[in-house]
């Protein structure tokens, strides 16, 4: 592999590949052999994988450990949680505790190919605070997941204040402003792909295929990327508030024309009104309404509660790396 040579950020030395993981134990020592085959190729960049084990009930973590028992704690960094927090805390978690002057997302299925990683080092160089990468088209995944994600990206650039690439991924690679950016958000529902649209900074995006897992199966269910669609919605837009008091001004309208015209008719026409079935229905269509409308609200009452609680996004239960905050690191500019 050719030697890519670090010769515009001097400072940018030390890279850190943070590798969120839940139940991946077939994954982690493939994970690292290819990540660490394609970084070590490198000239004039060290690394190190830091793994954040969101909970694994499988052997994943013996799979960590028996990596660092291998290379070394300054080449396999972990962090693991209490219990199962979900990808947002472990991404969260990574990015506070990873050191490196750049800082790698990357999936450790191998989802995220490791051969781009020397053309993302490539747009660093060039100037660039960010180099994400996005999916050419969702060749082999099912059709109805593809479809959804393909409706929300759509409403949720149309009525959100950030504006996220369809085929995004979180495989990117960031300076430590970026990261420092990012991290300085503390609120606790956290949606990353849209903080990293919110922070700024310039980004080249670069495409490539998708591929299939390396192993396993996937951790992600239609529903719980429902959930997750939902979450990034109320986080980065109020539209659905605007559009409920909208449609209430609407309905209330309605009702006030429809009353005009059993007035006029009735008075004018003589015309009798019975219909106990149009009462019926006006009334099942009102209270759905009205139950929607409840439903949105509470949904941004919820995320309030959440984080007026101010309770930490994950809690750990053991790592082997110091989570004193290196001024000097985090400081620098």
């Amino acid at each position: 592999m050719a030697k890519l040579h670090c010769n515009k950020i001097a400072k940018a030395k030390h890279i850190s590949v943070v590798t969120p993981c839940f139940n991946e134990q077939d994954c982690i020592v493939l994970f690292y052999d290819k990540v660490s085959e394609v970084l070590s190729a490198l000239d004039g960049y060290t690394f190190s994988i830091l793994f954040i084990d969101d909970g694994s009930t499988d052997t994943t973590m013996n799979e960590i450990k028996r990596l660092e028992a291998l290379y070394g704690a300054g080449k396999v960094q972990y962090v693991s949680f209490s219990r199962n927090f979900g990808k947002e805390s472990a991404i969260y978690a990574g990015l506070t505790s990873a050191k490196g002057d750049l800082v790698v997302l990357m999936d450790a299925d191998l989802q995220h190919p490791p051969g781009l990683l020397p053309e993302m080092l490539a747009a660093i160089e060039e100037g660039y605070e960010s180099c994400a990468a996005y999916r050419k088209d969702r060749k082999g995944e099912p059709p109805v997941r593809s479809f959804f994600a393909r409706k929300f990206y759509g409403i949720n650039n149309s009525i959100s204040s950030v504006s996220m690439n369809p085929g995004a991924t979180d495989f990117r690679l960031m300076t430590r402003k970026m990261v420092d950016a990012v991290i300085s958000l503390n609120e606790t529902e956290r949606f990353t792909k849209g903080l990293f649209q919110w922070v700024g900074f310039s980004v080249k995006w670069i495409m490539f295929t998708n591929v299939e897992r390396a192993d396993g199966q996937t951790k992600f269910s239609l529903f719980t990327l429902f959930k997750y669609a939902i979450n990034g919605i109320i986080a980065f837009s109020t539209a659905p508030l605007r559009i409920a008091s909208v449609l209430g001004v609407l309905i209330v309208t309605s009702a006030f024309a429809y009353m005009l015209y059993i007035l006029l008719t009735t008075i004018i026409f003589g015309v009798k009104t019975t219909g106990f079935a149009t009462v019926y229905v006006l009334v099942l269509f009102l209270g759905g309404i009205i139950i929607t409308l409840l439903g949105i609200i509470g949904e941004y009452i919820a995320r309030i509660y959440l984080e007026v609680k101010r309770r930490p996004a994950f809690v750990m239960r053991e790592s082997n790396i110091s989570h004193q905050k290196n001024d000097e690191l985090h400081n620098r500019g």
